[in-house]
């Protein structure tokens, strides 16, 4: 298709820009494609047809053809991006880790050209204030060198070819959009028409998007930052074209990332929708984007204060405590005797016998009457007397601590030889033979460590 042609199908008028380059580089379908989108455009949105299938419908094949448009143009501007790159790093070989998106790369070469000093270049309203100063400084330390005339005109017009495309894509992207109530409403309801064309036009069409699940919809239309050694603390987490919309605007900025998911995964169900037709009326995408905001607004309320604990109901009963070994110690302690139970105990028709005789005093009831002798006494308690015992007896031999008494020696006196000097360690200190031979001795264990 020649220039002539497509002057006669836009009726004579002069094609732009972007359609005259597209002519040049023989892109017959993105000519095609962009002539139908102007054409669309012109004519609004009367000829949608609500009453057929949306796979039927003309305007949705020409929304499908859009998105697949809108992936060969991006692919095509990081193709032009690397051949830019390619050229300029003689000049600049710095500058591609300090710019990362190719449309700024692309403006950003476009104004610097063969100029050695970045001062004389005014780069306000290319590139933020901070990557300004990075670029400046970096500039001038560079061991960069100025490109031939050649090589630089070759590198300015790639550049007008890609910043060309870019303009063609977002003339795509603006058809799309003013046809997102029509392809996507409940999508459009949550979103907004503009970030549902950008993220529909970014992964392809509206099935590709429902396929996608709500990590990557997150993502979708992320610029990759280059902090250049400042620090991190203040840097922003990863979000694409959802922080364009108004909910994520509206949300503080310690909200804005659980915000930032809800919208995903609500975003992912309402393309889901769209993409079968369950709801052409967007009334479920309504109802996702109340739900997003009544989540919001309760992720703000203030936490409920803290109640005074009221003091517990004053009863005449113990509480009761749970049991376990302590517990069970502790009652072996207190458990009543035998003995006790004998001598609460009376005999039907037998007088109990008393500490005074005839009944006075303390009586015995049948303490005495078992003709025994003996008194009984539970294992627990037999177990915790000769316990308390045991321990009673060990802290009497401690009592001393080691000291020895003034009065004792160490020189013994005997008959055969007067005083003698006793060695405390002898009786500890045997032969050969009364150690490893002795008649009473037996096979020790050896602790192995």
């Amino acid at each position: 298709m020649n220039s002539e042609a497509l002057l006669q199908r836009r009726g004579g008028r002069q094609p732009s820009m972007i359609l005259s380059w597209l002519i040049l580089m023989n892109l017959s379908d993105i000519e095609e494609d962009t002539l139908k989108v102007e054409e669309a455009l012109e004519k609004g949105s009367e000829n949608s047809s609500h009453g057929i299938v949306l796979e039927d419908d003309p305007e949705y094949q020409l929304i499908v053809q859009c998105n697949a448009l809108s992936v060969d143009i991006e692919n095509e501007i990081v193709i032009i991006h690397n051949f830019i790159r390619d050229k300029y790093r003689l000049k600049f070989p710095e500058l591609e880790s300090l710019v990362h998106h190719p449309i700024d790369y692309a403006r950003v070469v476009k104004k610097i050209g063969n100029e050695m000093d970045l001062t004389l270049v005014d780069l306000e309203g290319l590139l933020p204030s901070a990557a300004i100063m990075v670029v400046s400084v970096t500039a001038s330390t560079t061991s960069g060198k100025p490109l031939p005339d050649d090589v630089l005109q070759k590198t300015v017009e790639a550049c007008d070819r890609a910043l060309a495309l870019d303009s063609a894509k977002k003339k795509v992207l603006d058809f799309v959009e003013s046809r997102m109530g029509y392809i996507a409403p409940n999508l459009s309801a949550i979103v907004g028409s503009a970030v549902a064309a950008k993220l529909m036009g970014t992964v392809g069409g509206l099935t590709s998007l429902a396929k996608m699940p709500a990590c990557n919809v997150q993502l979708l239309g992320a610029k990759k930052k280059n902090l250049a050694g400042f620090s991190t603390a203040t840097s922003q987490f990863r979000v694409g074209y959802l922080e364009q919309t108004e909910i994520f605007g509206s949300t503080p900025p310690a909200l804005r990332m659980r915000a930032c998911r809800l919208l995903a995964a609500k975003s992912t169900l309402a393309a889901r929708v769209d993409s079968t037709r369950g709801d052409p009326t967007g009334k479920t995408g309504r109802t996702f984007r109340d739900e997003i905001h009544k989540k919001i607004e309760k992720w703000q309320e203030p936490p409920p204060a803290k109640q005074p604990k009221p003091l517990p109901v004053p009863d005449s009963e113990p509480k009761k405590k749970r049991g376990g070994r302590r517990l069970r110690k502790l009652k072996e302690r207190y458990a009543i005797t035998d003995m006790r139970k004998l001598a609460n105990r009376m005999q039907f028709g037998i007088p109990e016998e008393s500490s005074l005789g005839d009944g006075l005093g303390e009586g015995y009831g049948m303490l005495g009457q078992a003709g025994n002798g003996k008194l009984r006494v539970s294992v627990g308690q037999s177990r915790l007397a000769a316990k308390v015992a045991k321990n009673k007896f060990k802290g009497k031999s401690y009592g001393s601590g080691g000291a020895t008494s003034g009065l004792t020696s160490s020189l013994a006196f005997t008959p055969v030889q007067g005083i003698e000097l006793s060695n405390p360690q002898g009786n500890q200190l045997g032969g050969g033979t009364s150690t490893y031979f002795s008649e009473t001795g037996t096979f020790s264990k050896i602790k192995r460590i």
